[in-house]
């Protein structure tokens, strides 16, 4: 047989490597050549091509299982192509593959017949239709096109067939970066756990997620903001009323995400905007002779009053250092520190408290990640993924690393609607990637990044994944165990909490191997001049005396946004920013910048003739509070052919009022 090895260009890997492939694959074409083909849900897609006889195929003798890859390590240099035909077999034999009937066994228009010899692995016929760009060239269906063509729903397939579903286990259980590669392109279809093959998959994202699973696992045409389904855009003046988005009650009583039934929806429950409102009484002063507008969100958010008061009380009754005292003002301390720790824990639905670790915010947050577990496992030649439209505190603790270590960055690009480039992404990692560490939310586009699949991709080959959730946890629900999050950093003072704590998340095992970055008080076992010994996390990260205040504050802060709702919060978002931007179209010489089809709540733009920070104050003079400049995010607006833009970003507290205060005084900006 023909083996990737053999042909210049073409991927190589270890004999392992390429037999799990080959078993995926061959497991696919037992799979379609029992007469299921016909129902695959990629066979529409392709023309009618020649059939060849079942009788042509060779029995190739792969064994059943192969002994894992030894403790520690790690693919190859060019595992990207060994992962993607591993998936691809995963999904569908290949197009051409003799032995099978019906619509899968066409041949793609220009692209030959192959070989009667052929087997499961042997591409070589149809090379632009590798899922990676890079040297196989491009995949002519689209990217979107992907997930339905490469991987249709393969355990429930393999389910129909005698003991197909205890084969589809076996190999998913003996060869997980195949099935990791696979589940990363399709997460609504193929299970990340195997042994959940053959259950409804339909059902168990619903019951993982709380909702329905999306028509594809990559954005498409139709997607809309956040998690929503796609709705028409709202009217403006004069037109339709406003959506009533249904508010979905907090999760206090655990950390288990709220699963609910196909078809059902949260219960009923009007979002009051003006009840919102009266909470926060920084929106009602007047600035400048006009009442407040705050559309600075995106750089931070007012206090509720059950923040200023928890925050106050702290100060006024319980203030005392923590864990070092008998008295009791400090037990007291300690119990509302420990309990901020559990509510972030409950908020990001971590598995333990000991998983948190307060900081002073994202910033200090990657800095530690980047010090501590960078330090201990990147080296001379390793790689660090990032993108292009990452907050400078994302970018500048791995360039720092990187000149330290001798490590290089490799960025993810991203297309002109400001979406990172997933085939991109995918041929960016291999056996030299030590970490990914991207944002959740783009701080200056508002582009809301396909996080999971981002995540699990990485772990098709070991990497783990850093998420920047800064600026996504103000409007979007988190579940660090539905999304297999490696660490995730935010602050407070982003989702109505105090400046100054914020918050990381790292799996247990992590934390534990990772050696302190700052040493200090209440860090430590015992300390001599020969040796110290540490505590573990999050203590061992924890030196100094904590902001306990802001600790307090920030579980204060979590519980008002439970107690509102993410989800009620999401839609009703996504409702003022369709009606802003569609009132931004109409401001002369405006050009919006970030496009993306899954958007959170900011608005990056530049006029043309007109200074950003000129229309920033000339807001400002009118009681509108927006940001102009860089944003933090030179590399992003650089994206777009600019160094600075002005930036309005709205919060559940913002209405429909602000936004046409906002608009009304865009249109009176004077003529240059």
């Amino acid at each position: 047989m023909t083996t990737p090895e053999a042909r210049p260009g073409f991927p190589s890997g270890t004999p392992a490597e390429l037999a799990h492939a080959d078993l995926v694959g061959r497991l696919a074409r037992e799979i379609y050549g029992q007469g299921q083909a016909a129902s695959a849900p990629f066979a529409p897609t392709l023309p009618a091509g020649p059939q060849v006889p079942q009788a042509q195929v060779p029995q190739v003798q792969v064994p059943r299982a192969l002994p894992p890859a030894p403790a520690g390590e790690r693919p190859s240099g060019i595992e990207p192509g060994i992962a993607a035909l591993g998936a691809r077999s995963f999904g569908a034999p290949p197009v051409g593959l003799p032995g099978l009937t019906g619509p899968s066994a066409a041949s793609p228009v220009g692209a030959s017949p192959a070989p009667a010899g052929a087997n499961a692995l042997d591409l070589g016929a149809v090379p632009s239709l590798h899922p990676l760009a890079g040297p196989f060239g491009p995949n002519p269906l689209g990217s979107r096109a992907l997930p339905e063509f490469f991987v249709p729903s393969l355990p429930e397939v393999a389910a129909g067939l005698p003991g197909g579903t205890d084969l589809y286990r076996q190999i998913a259980a003996d060869h997980p970066r195949a099935h990791a590669f696979a589940q990363a392109l399709a997460p609504a279809l193929v299970p990340g756990d195997p042994s959940r093959a053959g259950v409804d998959v339909a059902q168990e994202h619903v019951r993982r997620t709380g909702r329905p699973p999306e028509p594809t696992s990559l954005p498409s045409a139709e997607a809309d903001y956040y998690f929503l389904n796609p709705s028409p855009s709202p009217a403006r003046r004069g037109g339709r009323p406003a959506p009533r988005p249904r508010v979905e009650p907090a999760r206090h009583d655990g950390p288990a995400p709220r699963a609910l039934a196909l078809g059902s929806s949260p219960a009923a429950a009007p979002f009051d905007v003006e009840r919102v409102r009266r909470d926060f009484p920084a929106l009602h002063q007047s600035v400048n002779g006009h009442r407040l507008v705050w559309l600075d969100n995106a750089a931070t958010t007012h206090k509720p009053q059950s923040v200023i008061d928890a925050t106050s009380e702290f100060y006024g009754r319980h203030n005392s250092n923590i864990h070092r005292a008998a008295h009791t003002l400090a037990a007291r301390a300690t119990d509302l520190f420990e309990g901020g720790r559990e509510k972030t824990r409950r908020f990001l639905n971590a598995p333990s408290k000991d998983d948190i670790v307060f900081l002073r915010g994202t910033t200090e947050g990657i800095n530690l990640v980047a010090n501590s577990y960078g330090r201990a496992n990147v080296g001379p030649g390793d790689e660090i993924i990032v993108s292009t439209i990452e907050h400078h505190a994302n970018i500048v603790p791995w360039q720092l690393l990187a000149q330290a270590t001798g490590a290089t960055i490799r960025v993810i690009p991203v297309n002109d609607r400001g979406e990172i480039i997933f085939e991109q992404y995918a041929a960016l990692l291999s056996g030299r990637s030590r970490i990914v560490s991207v944002t959740h939310v783009a701080n200056a586009l508002g582009t809301v990044n396909p996080i999971r699949e981002i995540i699990a991709l990485a772990h098709a080959y070991g990497v783990p994944v850093l998420v920047d959730a800064a600026q996504s946890t103000p409007h979007i629900p988190i579940d660090v165990q539905a999304l297999d999050a490696d660490f995730l950093v935010f602050s407070g003072h982003k989702v109505f909490g105090p400046t100054g704590i914020g918050a990381l998340y790292g799996k247990s095992h992590l934390l534990a191997a990772m050696p302190p970055w700052q040493g200090g008080g209440h860090m430590i076992e015992d300390v001599t001049f020969a040796k110290t010994v540490y505590k573990g996390a999050p203590e061992k990260f924890e030196a100094g005396t904590p902001d306990i205040a802001g600790a307090v504050g920030l579980g204060a802060a979590l519980d008002y946004l439970e107690g509102v709702g993410l989800p009620g919060i999401a839609a009703y978002e996504h409702d003022l920013l369709d009606y802003a931007q569609e009132g931004l179209a109409g401001v002369k010489g405006l050009r919006l910048l970030g496009t993306a089809r899954e958007k959170a709540s900011v608005m990056s733009f530049v006029i043309e003739g007109h200074e950003n920070e000129t229309v920033a104050l000339h807001l400002d003079r009118h009681g509108v509070a927006v940001r102009s400049g860089h944003h933090c995010a030179l590399p992003a607006l650089r994206r777009f052919g600019v160094d600075q833009s002005v930036r309005a970003s709205l919060a559940f507290y913002n209405t429909r009022e602000d936004v046409d205060v906002f608009l009304k005084v865009l249109h009176t900006l004077p003529r240059r």
